[in-house]
């Protein structure tokens, strides 16, 4: 059905029956009873977890945070890599009333304790010792900060407590009868009560606390549900990777619970490959990034296999059109087949053979890197959602997909095109707000409910949301044109030689790019070439290399009007990351802070010649 370019047709959403968290983590335990509901690695070895061993747990926590005063209304946070003690943790937290604080395991003491300070926290729970020094490091400007409780061995830490500890003292309170117990404090929870404050990344200043209710997350649940994303059905096997305390993952780790998928936790990016084929996941949700550096790494073969590699590629993505509609799913013919059995057979077992798709989430997904995917039999269903919209606002799904978007609304989610081509949404799953700051509330959502999301895009005929940049990300040049930088970025980083691109040039004469190699494919291009030093400042400063990278990142920009095509690149010789601020927790760069730190660079790249 047509549709109007400024708002999207809305799908009326059921009735949310487990209109609370708790009553979300209960029902799967009442209904599957299975001795797998989740796995974790240790020592080398996966183990498991019954729902009746959670349930357990969960219940010698609740009492055990009742034993330390933590009650309806306090903060709680979490600092910790993805494992089942963080989920056991969060409902355990829910059930006693209170909201939980999840803090990102990357975050730098600073951080983390102006994330503590702002929300107040009574407690916090912390998974090893590394991430507990940095608690220590900051505890004496924590003054509502009264317990650290620790899921690892402390070592030789004081004032600390650990896990078990926390779980005796509830035991005896459950001994006692003065506990009322998990069910019956899970049905005096309220569905408008607070569930959580989720800290956002903070690309430009301070983070703030996003206010989100049980009925926020609940009925974001409920619409994928009804969104028919994945036909999920207990036995499957989820694979948990993206941090817990980035809201994409944590709500999609309540949709696996509710529908009894096993959850299988992995602490560590560096991970994820060996847990694909340990676990053989059937679903998994993932950052752009990750799909980008196996595109990369698979593009990055030579001789014979780049060649075998390319052609497979062709082969494959002339039937990804079908694909996408459902009118296919496998090979058809002859070359379908041998493309296959050569090459993607071989990517898909590496992913365990059981995927039936990942789900995509936090920043855009170049086309051509989706297309690759759904030509090896991997579906990538790329979504959209803020920290403020709990977090999923629109998705694909089967039989319903068009690259280069993120899908249709999901059902109850009002999508709007306002002034500025900004995307407007309205919906059950919106924040209540942010923390202690009514004066941001108000700037970001208005009168009539509807959240200004900060992103540009636009809506096709059938109702299909397309993202073009952040409102603040626009780049307008000395000679007043507006450029969007993401689809620009997203083209020139399709080589094989290039991890990162960064586009630059707000209030200068004409955009340039600031280009991060792929230093391994680099290095070994730089080995054929007959050159000798291919240590990563030497690439960066090779004539030959800034020749090479400006036509794999320059030349693939045909398509962009002309004063939207950079000018000039420059090569940087270490990676953007996390810990040296150019990035957020979730990946997003931060402009501010990547110019800041390359200043000289930049200002090299304007010189006159």
């Amino acid at each position: 059905m047509a549709t109007s370019l400024q708002e999207a047709p809305v799908v009326p959403l059921r009735e949310v029956e487990l209109d609370t968290l708790t009553k979300l983590y209960l029902a799967p335990i009442d209904r599957y009873r299975r001795g797998d509901a989740m796995l974790y690695e240790q020592g080398g070895k996966w183990h498991r977890l019954s729902h009746r061993e959670v349930e357990q747990r969960v219940e010698r926590l609740a009492a055990g945070l009742t034993s330390l005063g933590v009650s309806r209304g306090d903060r709680v946070a979490i600092l910790s890599e993805n494992r089942p003690e963080w989920t056991i943790v969060d409902f355990a937290v829910l059930v006693v009333g209170a909201a939980d604080v999840p803090i990102y395991a990357t975050l730098p003491p600073n951080q983390i304790a102006y994330i503590l300070r702002d929300a107040g926290a009574r407690a916090i729970f912390v998974s090893n010792q590394e991430q507990l020094a940095k608690i220590l490091q900051v505890r004496a400007e924590l003054p509502d900060l009264e317990a650290v409780i620790v899921f690892d061995d402390p070592g030789d830490a004081q004032g600390v407590t650990r896990l078990e500890e926390v779980m005796a003292a509830g035991d005896g309170l459950i001994a006692s009868g003065e506990f009322p117990g998990v069910r019956e404090l899970a049905q005096r929870v309220e569905r408008d009560d607070l569930a959580t404050l989720i800290y956002t990344s903070g690309t430009t200043g301070n983070p703030k606390g996003v206010m989100l209710t049980h009925f926020n997350i609940a009925s974001n649940v409920a619409a994928t549900e009804q969104h028919e994303v994945f036909d999920l059905r207990p036995g499957m096997v989820a694979l948990s990777f993206l941090p817990l305390s980035h809201s994409f993952e944590r709500m999609v780790d309540y949709y696996y619970w509710y529908c009894g998928v096993t959850i299988a936790y992995v602490d560590s990016v560096d991970k994820v490959a060996q847990g694909l084929v340990a676990v053989r996941p059937h679903i998994a949700a993932a950052a752009p990034r990750i799909f980008e550096k196996i595109y990369t790494r698979v593009m990055g073969a030579t001789g014979l296999r780049r060649q075998l590699v390319l052609w497979a590629k062709e082969v494959g993505e002339a039937s990804v059109e079908d694909r996408l509609a459902g009118r296919a799913t496998g090979p058809r013919n002859f070359r379908e087949r041998l493309a296959d059995r050569l090459v993607f057979s071989k990517l898909r077992e590496r992913t365990g053979g059981r995927l039936q798709g990942f789900v995509s989430g936090s920043a855009p997904l170049a086309p051509d890197i989706a297309r690759f995917f759904w030509a090896a039999g991997l579906p990538v269903y790329e979504g959209y959602g803020l920290t403020e919209t709990s977090p999923v606002l629109s998705v694909n799904k089967p039989g319903h997909v068009k690259l280069g978007t993120v899908g249709l609304p999901l059902p109850g989610t009002e999508i709007r095109i306002g002034p500025d081509n900004e995307i407007l949404a309205r919906g059950p799953q919106v924040m209540r707000g942010y923390f202690q700051n009514p004066e941001e509330t108000r700037e970001v959502i208005d009168t009539d409910g509807w959240l200004h999301t900060g992103d540009v895009g636009e809506l096709d005929e059938d109702g299909f949301l397309r993202i073009t940049d952040r409102l603040k990300n626009l780049i307008v040049t000395a000679g007043g044109k507006n450029i969007a930088p993401a689809p620009i970025e997203n083209v020139a980083a399709m080589s094989r030689y290039v991890a990162q691109v960064v586009m630059i040039g707000d209030q200068r004469p004409f955009p340039s790019l600031l280009v991060v190699p792929d230093f391994e494919n680099l290095a070994a291009w730089a080995r054929e070439q007959g050159i000798a030093d291919v240590t990563p400042d030497a690439l960066a400063k090779n004539p030959r290399v800034h020749h090479l990278l400006e036509q794999e990142t320059l030349g693939r920009l045909t398509d962009f009007a002309r004063y939207e095509v950079p000018k000039k690149i420059a090569v940087i010789p270490t990676e953007f990351t996390v810990e040296s601020g150019e990035l957020t927790p979730t990946l997003k760069v931060k402009r501010k802070v990547v110019e800041q730190n390359h200043r000289e660079v930049i200002e090299a790249l304007y010189a006159p010649d």
